[in-house]
């Protein structure tokens, strides 16, 4: 029996309250009760249209906690990526993630196309479209081996803002 998919992280982070309002404000997650009464400090949320029962956990160690050195100093984890279903989402997300200071730089790997940003702790995360199996290309397939400047203009035209992305990838078909 083989692991077929990413069930759920879980992050530290110093403020919950304020970790839980971006992750709901600027991505559109939703609380769900699953903490125990007698297990403070803990939130779980769940992704807009997601069938986890619940799709990232926050932990507080309050606001004495330090920054993670993560790929800098220690050893950890670099990001999580979160798929949207169109380049519309994308865009939308762009904007949000850019209104909430939070949008640290695009890019496009050819058939993924991508954001990156930082939450309130600073950890990294990356909202990522796939181009669908049947609009792969040789140009796209080639692409992966760079990364290049993402130009979501050119891409909704590539491929249309409502085009479901993943379809034959990450989606069956």
């Amino acid at each position: 029996m083989g692991i077929h998919r990413l069930n759920h992280a879980v992050l530290f982070v110093s403020d919950l309250a304020r970790s839980v309002a971006f992750y709901r404000d600027v991505l559109g997650f939703r609380q769900v009760a699953m903490t125990p009464d007698n297990f403070a400090g803990a939130a779980f949320l769940q992704a807009p249209g997601s069938t986890n029962d619940h799709d990232l956990g926050l932990f507080e160690l309050g606001t004495g906690a330090g920054p993670s050195t993560a790929g800098r100093s220690t050893v950890g984890l670099y990001h999580l990526a979160w798929e949207v279903d169109t380049l519309d989402e994308l865009s939308a997300t762009a904007l949000r993630l850019s209104e909430a200071g939070a949008l640290s730089g695009s890019s496009d790997h050819g058939t993924t196309k991508s954001l990156y940003a930082h939450d309130p702790d600073g950890l990294e995360f990356e909202v990522v479209w796939l181009v669908p199996a049947d609009q792969l290309d040789d140009a796209a397939i080639a692409a992966r081996k760079r990364i290049g400047r993402l130009d979501l203009d050119r891409e909704k035209q590539r491929y249309g803002g409502q085009t479901r992305g993943g379809v034959g990838i990450s989606v069956p078909v």
